[in-house]
């Protein structure tokens, strides 16, 4: 669990000082109870992917690509208010960014080997068929009855 205003850690190669976080925060939506309409709880959490010295060069245009969807001028941004308190809604949005920097982060698939049906899984598909076609064929009422 991280903590609010530490530094975050994606990977092993790649930590997010706290400085470059941004945090604003807004009235959630929902039941609540008196204190819904006065406490701040709701938690947007800023990264600046694009322009970040922290992230490593390797990684800067495989994060971009693969959250090209979800950033706004190379921003990321990370809304939490599930929680009723404004400190859980932080680490929230703390682990969902980890979770999506890391996510993205992490090096692609190795390429599908493309393979070939076995020579046992042929001849079962054409038993199979030939069983469905004399099946069919019982089934027919021929002319001559």
């Amino acid at each position: 669990m991280t903590t609010p205003g530490s530094d975050l850690r994606v990977g092993s190669r790649f930590v997010i000082p706290a400085g470059e976080l941004a945090e604003r925060f807004s009235r959630s939506s929902g039941p609540g109870g008196q204190g819904v309409n006065t406490t701040d709880s709701r938690v947007e959490l800023s990264f600046d992917v694009a322009r970040s010295p922290s992230v490593p060069e390797s990684l800067r245009a495989r994060l971009l690509d693969r959250l090209a969807g979800r950033l706004v001028d190379g921003v990321l941004t990370i809304a939490a208010s599930e929680h009723r308190a404004q400190l859980a809604n932080r680490e929230a949005a703390r682990a969902r960014l980890v979770m999506a920097l890391s996510e993205a982060a992490a090096p692609p698939p190795p390429p599908r080997r493309p393979t070939k049906p076995t020579r046992g899984s042929k001849e079962r598909r054409i038993a199979a068929k030939k069983r469905r076609a004399d099946v069919k064929k019982t089934r027919r009422r021929g002319y001559d009855d």
